[in-house]
């Protein structure tokens, strides 16, 4: 079987036919939308993606070129004039559904009619089936996060909490990706305080080891986790098998949320521990009884029914979309999620539809049951996927009556308090808006503003750290570093202004220039800041500040182009504690990439200076021969001896090493 090609530079409707053996749905969410593909699979193979692309050119909707779509399940992507992907959708049949787009009349200000504006190519992907279309359509949004879908996924990757049970004395830690090696993940955490403070209990708890690695290291004398009784030291041969396993079956009950289950297990342990004489095995056991219960005092009990279940809210005011997540674990509301949506595509049922479909994926599997406020579109199709996902049946029900309906208010409530929550912040940022444009004499309402900072040791490993804040809040996605790379010494102003202009020039192409410019430092950074937006001629098409800690008892400085004293505002002025925010965290991400690269160069060795020399020769060399100085001090046959050496490269280590 012949590995999925690409063929970027070729014409669009040059045949192709390439063979694959696995899904290619993974592999098709990788790809660029304007490269041509054309899959046919084998008759072993289970799924089939043919691939045509169309182009519109300057034609917009209606569009003409319709004749050569077929009547089939697939998606589409609706693309502008850079390629760059607006809207993915699914369709039952591809015709139907583009064709739908050719008799839309919206008014000027609908968000179909902006988005069909935008238009200019649409790229369709066929399948077999419209289930194989609901898996692709998933997996190219989370890739090109488009505009006009919904996305319910930020970019932060959520913590699990992995039990490593495949392993012969299991562990039980945080990680950031699931895997399929036979352990048990337990998550994503939406707030990581809780996923570190349910460590802490388990830790508390249970005795189990705390080492690295899959395979216990024999020690000839314990870590200080033994004496502390956090572990029971199976690296000295103290541990029993059957006790340890027993505690790591208590650590699994905790986390699937049966506390009260094992409550009811450990008063039975303590009851025959005592019965036995064994006081302080029961003296333990009372000690997590105690810490269990005051767990399960702080959940709230949702139903009789002790079953796991997601209940979906949904609240809709105006053209945004308020969806609320309750998790209900063995009866109890163990967590839960919101998300925001400004101003979706589709209809109630579609939005509702395509959240499940993203909300649940490898990394976040579903429950048996799912109950939701109305019913949806391709009901039938997400539960034959999320059963496929978990290996069981997965229902998805709409409540008619008994506790699940008031369990359904709640999660409602929820959905319709999201709005609450967001007028708060807009109101509250409308406040500091006008502050700021009052106190600081702005002429643009600060709606981005972009802080810089000059994170160097003594001119090496110099970096420029820009961040960006949104109408109060923080934009990671515009956060940007950069690396120095005219100047060579210890020069801050220069790396500034070098800076400056590659973000300004930049910001110009694009027409994304910020509203304020904050520099972190005093007249002299404000300066540079200035002489460079002279130079491109766009000193009034923002404003711009500086902000600088002159002395101690002084605080902090305002500093404005062409203003001779500079604003003081009290210690604690909302405006300037957010100024204050922004400089901080630009000072922080570029302190953290800053020490990355310290500690790269520090790390490295003399040995990634020589072409053909990768992390594992230069592993094995250093293994075998002990140092860089014996690697250097080696002949050429000695050389050779290391595994992956051969005469070749022996001689150009060699000779590296004499030049």
């Amino acid at each position: 079987m012949r590995h999925l090609k690409k063929y970027v530079n070729e014409p669009l409707f040059t045949p192709k036919i390439h063979f694959c053996k696995v899904s290619p749905a993974p592999f098709l969410a990788k790809l660029p939308s304007h490269v041509y593909y054309k899959l046919c699979i084998a008759k072993t193979s289970q799924f089939v993606f043919p691939c045509s692309i169309f182009d519109i050119q300057s034609l917009m909707f209606p569009l003409d070129s319709l004749k050569t779509v077929p009547h089939s399940p697939g998606i589409y992507q609706m693309l502008d004039r850079q390629s760059r992907v607006l809207y993915v959708g699914k369709a039952k049949d591809l015709k139907k559904r583009l064709t739908s787009y050719t008799r839309f009349a919206g008014s000027e200000h609908n968000k179909t009619t902006v988005m069909l504006a935008k238009v200019c190519k649409v790229a369709t992907l066929l399948t077999n089936t419209e289930k194989e279309a609901l898996i692709l359509e998933a997996s190219l949004i989370k890739k090109h996060k488009p505009r006009y879908n919904i996305i319910l996924r930020d970019d932060k990757n959520y913590p699990l909490i992995k039990v490593t049970v495949q392993e012969t004395w299991p562990r039980v830690f945080m990680t950031r990706r699931r895997k399929k090696d036979g352990a048990r993940y337990f998550g994503p955490y939406a707030s990581s305080s809780s996923m570190w403070a349910t460590l802490r209990l388990l830790a508390n708890l249970f005795s189990l080891r705390k080492c690295k690695g899959s395979k216990v290291k024999p020690r000839k004398r314990p870590c200080l986790n033994l004496q502390m009784g956090k572990c029971k030291g199976p690296c000295v041969d103290l541990a029993d098998p059957q006790l340890y396993q027993d505690q790591v079956k208590k650590v699994l009950m905790v986390l699937e949320g049966r506390n009260r289950s094992l409550l009811r297990d450990l008063k039975k342990e303590m009851g025959t521990a005592a019965e036995q004489l064994h006081f302080e095995r029961a003296a333990e056991i009372r000690d997590q009884i105690t810490a269990l219960s005051k767990t399960l005092e702080k959940q709230i009990v949702a139903s009789g029914h002790l079953r796991d279940l997601d209940v979906f809210g949904y609240c809709r005011q105006g053209t945004s979309v308020g969806i609320a997540i309750l998790f209900v674990r063995d009866g109890l509301i163990s967590g839960s999620r919101n998300f925001f949506l400004s101003d979706p595509l589709e209809t109630n049922q579609s939005i509702l539809a395509q959240a499940l479909n993203q909300f649940y994926d490898q990394s976040t599997h579903p429950p048996k049951e799912i109950m939701l406020p109305f019913a949806i579109n391709d009901a039938d199709l997400l539960g034959e996927r999320f059963s496929e996902l978990v290996g069981s049946k997965v229902r998805l029900m709409v409540p008619r009556r008994g506790d699940r309906v008031q369990l359904l208010q709640m999660a409602n409530a929820n959905a319709a308090h999201i709005f609450d929550e967001k007028e708060k912040q807009v109101q509250a940022w409308q406040n500091l808006s006008d502050s700021m444009r009052k106190l600081l004499h702005l002429d643009h309402s600060p709606e981005r503003i972009e802080c810089l900072d000059i994170s160097n040791t003594s001119g090496k490993q110099a970096v420029g750290s820009l961040v960006c804040f949104e109408k109060g809040s923080p934009a990671p996605a515009q956060f940007r570093h950069y690396k120095i790379r005219t100047v060579p010494g210890p020069d801050d102003y220069a790396m500034m202004e070098e800076v400056l202009r590659r973000r300004l020039s930049r910001g110009i192409e694009e027409d994304n220039l910020p509203a304020l410019f904050v520099v972190d430092g005093g007249r002299g950074q404000l300066g540079v800041a200035m002489r460079v937006a002279d130079e491109l001629g766009i000193r009034g098409n923002l404003d711009w500040i500086g902000i600088a800690k002159e002395k101690e008892s002084e605080g902090e400085k305002l500093y404005k182009p062409g203003r001779k004293n500079a604003i003081l505002l009290q210690a604690h002025n909302p405006v300037l504690l957010y100024l204050m925010r922004i400089r901080d965290e630009s000072h922080r991400f570029g302190v953290t990439f800053h020490r990355k690269l310290r500690n790269k160069a520090t790390m490295a060795s003399t040995l990634d200076q020589i072409p053909g020399i990768g992390p594992d020769r230069k592993k094995r060399l250093l293994k075998q021969l002990g140092s860089v100085k014996r690697i250097r001090n080696a002949g050429v046959e000695e050389l050779s001896s290391v595994r992956g050496i051969g005469p070749e490269l022996a001689a150009s280590i060699h000779k590296h090493f004499r030049q």
